[in-house]
C-alpha cells in the first residue's frame, strides 16, 4: 500500500497547496506514483495541476460519501505526470453530510482503501482548518506533513495542531506519525526567520526537514498557469528545492538493512 501523507496546517497562507502540489509533481519526477488528494473545497490543488474544478463529471464528495468509487473520480494531470482525486466547492456539503453519516470520521480512509495499491505516495492537501474533513484526512494518513512558515505566530498553530495529531493517534489512528515540518518561504537574510528556524530545529530535531523552502516568485506564478513550478520553470530555486524535499523524503522511506548476513 502506498504510503497516505496529510499536508497540514490550520493557519492559511503558508504554502500548504503549493507544498502538496509541487511535492506531488517531484516525486512524479522521480518516477513515483503518486495521487494528489484534494480535500480542500476551493479547490487550489486541482486547478494547480492543471485540471479545471469547474467542469467535474465526478469529483472528491463522490468519493467521500460513497456515491461513486474513487477511481472512477481520479483524473490525470497529463504535464505533471501524476493523478488528481479533485475537488471543488461541492466539498462544502460534505461538512454537513457527514455529520449524519455513518463512520463520518473513516470516509476518506475507506474510499482510498481500493486505490492505495496503486500508488507509491498519496498527499492528501488539507483546508485550512481543523475540520471535519482534516479530521478524515488525519484518520487516513499514515502521517502529517507541516508546511510551516518560519514566523513568530506560526510557533503557536503548530502547538495546535501537533496537539490535534496526538489526540488522532491516542483515539483514532494509532498509526499515525509526523512525516516532517517543512519551512516555507524562507528568507536567510531575515534574522527572525532565522531564530524560529533554529528554535523549530531545537524543540522538533530530525522531524525537522533539512530542505526550506525559499520565497520564490516563480512558486507563485505557477498556479495560475495550471502548473508545478518544475514544469513552469524547472530552473528556479522553488523547484530545485521541492526537488530536494521529495529525495530527502523518499530517503527516509528506504527501509535500513541489517548487515548481518540472511
Amino acid at each position: 500500500m502506498g504510503r497516505i501523507i496529510a499536508v497540514a496546517n490550520q493557519k492559511g497562507g503558508v504554502g500548504k497547496t503549493t507544498t502538496a502540489v509541487n511535492t506531488a509533481a517531484a516525486l512524479a519526477a522521480m518516477q513515483r506514483r503518486v495521487l494528489l488528494i484534494d480535500m480542500d473545497p476551493q479547490g487550489n490543488a486541482t486547478t494547480g495541476s492543471g485540471i479545471d474544478k469547474h467542469d467535474l463529471a465526478r469529483s472528491m464528495l463522490d468519493a467521500l460519501m460513497g456515491d461513486v468509487p474513487a477511481a472512477e473520480c481520479v483524473q490525470r494531470a497529463e504535464q505533471a505526470g501524476y493523478d488528481v482525486l479533485p475537488a471543488n466547492d461541492d466539498l462544502t456539503a460534505a461538512e454537513v453530510r457527514l455529520l449524519e453519516a455513518a463512520q463520518r470520521e473513516k470516509r476518506l480512509a475507506l474510499a482510498l482503501e481500493p486505490v492505495a495499491d496503486g500508488y507509491d505516495y498519496l498527499l492528501i492537501d488539507c483546508p485550512p482548518s481543523l475540520n471535519m474533513l482534516t479530521l478524515n484526512a488525519l484518520v487516513a494518513a499514515d502521517s502529517v506533513l507541516v508546511p510551516l512558515q518560519t514566523e513568530y505566530y506560526a510557533l503557536e498553530g503548530l502547538s495546535a495542531l501537533l496537539s490535534t495529531v496526538q489526540q488522532i493517534k491516542d483515539h483514532r489512528n494509532p498509526r499515525l506519525e509526523m512525516e516532517g515540518i517543512l519551512r516555507t518561504m524562507h528568507d536567510p537574510r531575515n534574522n527572525l526567520d532565522n531564530q524560529v528556524s533554529a528554535q523549530l530545529i531545537e524543540h522538533f530535531g530530525d522531524k525537522v526537514f533539512r530542505t526550506m523552502i525559499p520565497r520564490n516568485v516563480r512558486v507563485a506564478e505557477a498556479p495560475s498557469h495550471g502548473l508545478p513550478v518544475m514544469l513552469y520553470d524547472k530552473s528556479s530555486r522553488g523547484a530545485i528545492s521541492y526537488m530536494a524535499l521529495a529525495s530527502e523524503m523518499t530517503r527516509r522511506h528506504v527501509p535500513h538493512r541489517s548487515n548481518a548476513s540472511v
